[in-house]
């Protein structure tokens, strides 16, 4: 499954791409796609097929399942959000 992870700070963005690089889960930084809202401007875009749950991160503001095709704004489920907790 694919997943975008917006962030708080450019830090935590680095951060979290940094430990995904170290657990082997192929990842990218990139400037935040405008339909999306960031404080930072930076989020991470990675693919993973485990339990997400385990790589939600307090340095994170949003995180995102998106469909691999992106071809509207449909295309994408907001699975967490810092605000709800």
């Amino acid at each position: 499954m694919r997943y975008l992870a917006t962030f708080h700070t450019v830090s935590g963005a680095m951060k979290y791409y940094r430990h995904l690089q170290k657990q082997g889960i192929p990842a990218e930084t990139m400037p935040v796609p405008r339909r999306f809202s960031s404080n930072c401007g930076i989020c991470v875009d990675f693919r993973f097929d485990g339990d997400i749950n385990e790589y939600i991160s307090d340095d994170m503001e949003k995180l995102y399942l998106l469909n691999e095709k992106m071809t509207n704004d449909k295309d994408e489920r907001l699975i967490y959000s810092s605000q709800d907790f």
